[in-house]
């Protein structure tokens, strides 16, 4: 048997108050090194000047260490730090490297206009020493500078668009998901809901009209409920396993599409509906959002009619395009619930489905007083000949013709 050999671990960065603190460290190394020369050699100064030099030293990097949480104060707490150990020191180390993470920090912050005003302060109190006499710093000295506290704020700026880009389109994205989840489970939920309201109130009327034969009668609604209780949970329970990404076994019914007309037919039907479905032009394997989206759609339809149409028929046709899928469904009731009468956003999910595929959805009343509802989607695709298409005689419930 070979021995398994285990994968090497990637080092992790630091995060947080942890990555902090080692950027202060960093940069508090960085300078050290470069202000060793003040420890080493000739003297030019007390070691009492070096000790207060090098305690502003240490203080300025170690500020560095509360820098994301208040950029602001520490960047001025560094910038105060840093003119005082070149007034002091004689040595002219590096601590500005200090002074240039913390500008960078608060560009990056947001804070643009503090750090412009800082690096404008910087290079003003530069300037003025070096007026005053100060040779470690020439002109040209002073115009480089200027470009590196130009370019580090510039650096902070971008990097704070590009996180607030990157954060809009994250919450952006967390909406558009919530959007989506809401009108499948509206879509999962409330068609077999309202059919299980429909065959419930269904079996009561027989019930109390006919105490005798009633039963025998409300048998068929209670199988009807039955059917519609099962089929919600097998969905609900396929779409939470979707929002959880669990590894579970895949589902051994068929996914909801066009071929599952059928199902919504019969269902649709056990509530007392004529329902004919039809198809029109060369049946083509879809894709899968769109065969999606073209199912509850008409899902939508059908649990709007028996809730709300007090429709005895219903025609459910699809054409099949070149390049578009069409869906309508056509009912002989009364029309759309009047605005104000109720608190439902099926037609609304409806439509931002077809829209979230390139397609539309438009919805309103029939010459004969019953409403349509008929959505385009875009779907070009392969015709798949052996398929059975959704109008044919199964999809009705019919046994097939020999």
């Amino acid at each position: 048997m070979v021995p398994r050999v285990p994968s090497p671990r990637r080092p992790r960065l630091p995060s947080g108050r942890a990555a902090d603190a080692a950027l202060a460290a960093v940069v508090l190394v960085l300078v050290a090194v470069g202000s060793l020369r003040s420890l080493i050699g000739e003297r030019q100064e007390s070691w009492e000047t070096t000790a207060l030099a090098w305690a502003l030293l240490v203080a300025a990097c170690a500020a560095l260490y509360a820098c994301r949480r208040h950029p602001v104060p520490t960047a001025t707490f560094v910038l105060a730090a840093t003119i005082a150990y070149y007034l002091v020191s004689a040595y002219d180390g590096p601590l500005l490297v200090a002074f240039v993470v913390a500008l960078y920090t608060v560009a990056a912050e947001g804070r643009l206009r503090m750090a412009i005003l800082l690096a404008a302060l910087g290079l003003l109190l530069t300037g003025a020493g070096t007026l005053l006499g100060n040779h470690d710093v020439n002109g040209v000295a002073l115009f480089m500078m200027t470009g590196w506290l130009v370019g580090v704020v510039a650096l902070g700026w971008v990097r704070e668009n590009r996180l607030a880009l990157a954060r809009e389109a994250e919450q952006r994205a967390a909406s558009e998901e919530r959007l989506r989840i809401a009108r499948e489970l509206h879509d999962v939920v409330g068609h077999h809901i309202s059919l299980i309201n429909v065959q419930s109130a269904a079996a009561l009327r027989r019930l109390r009209k006919d105490p005798e034969g009633g039963p025998e009668r409300a048998e068929e609604a209670l199988g009807a409920i039955k059917d519609a209780s099962r089929e919600a949970l097998r969905e609900l329970r396929t779409t939470l396993g979707v929002l959880r990404q669990v590894d579970e076994s895949a589902p051994t019914a068929p996914v909801a599409g066009l071929d599952r007309l059928g199902d919504l037919a019969a269902a649709a039907r056990r509530t007392g509906l004529d329902v004919r479905v039809s198809t029109d032009g060369e049946r083509r394997r879809l894709p899968a959002e769109v065969d999606l989206a073209a199912y509850r759609i008409v899902q939508e339809s059908l649990t709007n009619v028996t809730r709300h149409a007090q429709a005895t028929a219903v025609t459910v046709r699809t054409e099949h395009g070149p390049r578009h899928l069409t869906v309508e469904v056509t009912d002989n009731g009364r029309g759309p619930i009047p605005l104000g009468g109720g608190s439902g956003s099926g037609i609304t999910g409806m439509r931002e489905r077809a829209r979230a595929l390139g397609g539309e959805l438009t919805t309103g009343p029939t010459l004969n007083g019953g409403f349509t509802v008929r959505a385009t989607l875009p779907c070009p695709a392969a015709p798949l000949a052996h398929l059975p298409g959704p109008g044919s005689a199964m999809a009705n419930g019919e046994p097939p013709r020999p």
